[in-house]
């Protein structure tokens, strides 16, 4: 591990700084553009898979760098098909990412932080500290893994990615856009920018810096409250960044990108299941064009909250559509496995500790 931590972490590199280092080794320069293509359009993680480079050369990079790739610790397969997986990071921290098979999709959905410091009440990684944030390859590495169960298991392509596992996207800005770049990269894995989800507890500068940047990607906000005080008591993280805050900087976004914002609502059980709180929403959704999605609350041991009656859920939507905003109703996945935010992640860290 020692002569490991002495080691470059290749994928940390850019095309021309991998030339740099190659060509300072004495090899010739479009070595590294044959490198660069096994790690991120091929997705190698073994220097001696790397079939064109010569005997010479795979030694040459064994002894100056290292790949730190991301393992499956464990899966959990539900009856509906979602698969939820724990994965191991080079440091032995514990992550997490979902499998969400639909008729018409096969979405990934990954982490971007281990743990998290936003403490959201009904969210399982929120009761996790926030150890650090991952690296731009570590979330590529989750990407190709769950690609490679959708088409191991169903034999279909991934089509979608949602960053909505553990963490908060924009706290880690750089890791996430770099990742999404390699995600998108001609010499990366190539996916369209459209496919891809970033979804936010609401973090206003952020937003706006989302903007300054012109992303193409699309862009969630878990709202689950649309007055400030309920939203306040479930996700601290509004005390300073509140709704009109984000509305300000919603539109800051949507003037720059051009991209319609969706607003992701859990409708929980004599909290904020009313007409009245619907009323509100659809007032909020007049900032900028939008979508609901209403997501099935997923319980946690750790939290009191359930989720609304199935009449309420359906008279909450039909009140949106009432007024014209474009609503979703979106079932739970994996009830009967550990498939809500955060809970596997949990499991395996206790088990941790106990082993320890």
């Amino acid at each position: 591990m020692e002569k490991q931590s002495k080691l470059i972490d290749i994928r940390s590199l850019s095309l021309s700084e991998l030339k740099d280092k190659l060509t300072a080794m004495g090899e010739q320069g479009f070595r590294a553009k044959q490198v660069f293509e096994w790690l991120w359009v091929k997705s190698c993680t073994d220097f001696d898979q790397m079939s064109n480079l010569s005997k010479s050369l795979r030694e040459t990079l064994k002894q100056h760098f290292v790949i730190r790739a991301v393992q499956v610790k464990q899966s959990q397969i539900s009856s509906d098909r979602t698969i939820k997986s724990s994965f191991t990071l080079y440091d032995g921290n514990i992550i997490e990412g979902v499998l969400i098979p639909t008729p018409d999709r096969m979405t990934a959905c990954v982490s971007s932080q281990v743990g998290c410091s936003l403490t959201c009440k009904f969210c399982a990684t929120g009761y996790m500290d926030r150890k650090r944030n991952l690296q731009p390859d570590e979330i590529y590495d989750q990407v190709v893994l769950i690609a490679k169960q959708a088409e191991e298991k169903y034999q279909q392509p991934l089509t979608n990615i949602v960053y909505m596992g553990m963490g908060e996207p924009l706290l880690n800005y750089s890791g996430m856009m770099k990742s999404v770049e390699r995600i998108t990269a001609p010499d990366g894995l190539n996916m369209a920018a459209k496919r891809i989800t970033v979804s936010t507890a609401g973090i206003a500068k952020m937003i706006k810096k989302l903007g300054d940047d012109e992303v193409r990607f699309n862009l969630a906000l878990s709202l689950h409250a649309a007055n400030d005080k309920k939203r306040n008591e479930i996700m601290p993280i509004n005390e300073q960044n509140s709704l009109q805050a984000l509305a300000e900087a919603l539109k800051y976004y949507y003037a720059k990108t051009k991209n319609a914002v969706t607003f992701e609502y859990i409708v929980f059980h004599n909290f904020n299941d009313e007409i009245q709180d619907a009323k509100e929403l659809a007032k909020f959704c007049k900032h900028v064009p939008c979508k609901v999605n209403i997501i099935e609350y997923n319980p946690i041991a750790l939290a009191d909250f359930v989720n609304a009656e199935a009449d309420k859920i359906d008279q909450f939507a039909e009140y949106l559509r009432g007024q014209g905003v474009i609503t979703n109703v979106r079932r739970s996945r994996g009830k009967d496995i550990d498939a809500a935010c955060g809970q596997l992640a949990i499991k395996e860290e206790d088990a941790n500790l106990v082993a320890d």
